[in-house]
């Protein structure tokens, strides 16, 4: 079921339509229905939760000043997924990321595992945690983007292909590569 703010986003593109303001009600179910979307896939570029949530607040603002440039071509939801991955992108360029993301490795796996049945297992989750992070981080920039989008975020390869402008076989032909590429890396993080 579409909500009231992205049946506003999909009207906006269309012919004849006069472009509809956001106001403090719709901007309020903006953020409340993808915010926590927004957060985890700005965690798991970032790797650090208080980057993250930084992150979070500024692709809010960033969609609210950008409101009347929204052309409806696709989702609410995968604008501000992209919206969220030019941030991201941005932010990891302007920082020495590396050390940011091995540092923050402990938290992202604490402040996002379920929990756990016993202090063993808990110790297991984090150490996995840490070495999908480790694998992740060892991968080039596209194919980590692609492993998110698709495996946490869930996004089907048209969802993705719009938001990285590229072709769905593309999409799929990157990703079996990304797979194996992570496949690697993980078994070299045991």
């Amino acid at each position: 079921m579409e909500s009231l703010v992205d049946e506003s986003l999909a009207e906006q593109s269309r012919p004849g339509q006069p472009h509809l303001a956001l106001g403090p009600a719709e901007f309020a179910e903006l953020y409340e229905m993808h915010s926590r979307a927004i957060y985890y896939l700005a965690l798991r570029f970032l790797g650090d939760p208080h980057k993250a949530e930084d992150a979070t607040h500024d692709v809010f603002l960033k969609a609210y000043r950008k409101w009347s440039d929204f052309r409806g071509e696709s989702s609410g939801r995968t604008w501000l997924y992209r919206i969220t991955i030019n941030h991201c992108h941005n932010l990891r360029q302007s920082w020495n990321s590396r050390n940011l993301i091995t540092n923050a490795d402990v938290s992202v796996w604490e402040s996002t595992a379920a929990p756990a049945e016993s202090p063993l297992r808990a110790l297991e989750t984090k150490e996995l945690g840490q070495r999908i992070q480790k694998a992740l981080d060892g991968l080039p920039e596209e194919y980590r983007l692609l492993l998110v989008l698709v495996a946490d975020e869930q996004l089907s390869y048209d969802e993705v292909a719009t938001l990285t402008d590229q072709t769905s076989d593309a999409v799929r032909g990157k990703l079996h590569r990304a797979r194996k590429a992570f496949v690697v890396l993980f078994k070299q993080s045991a």
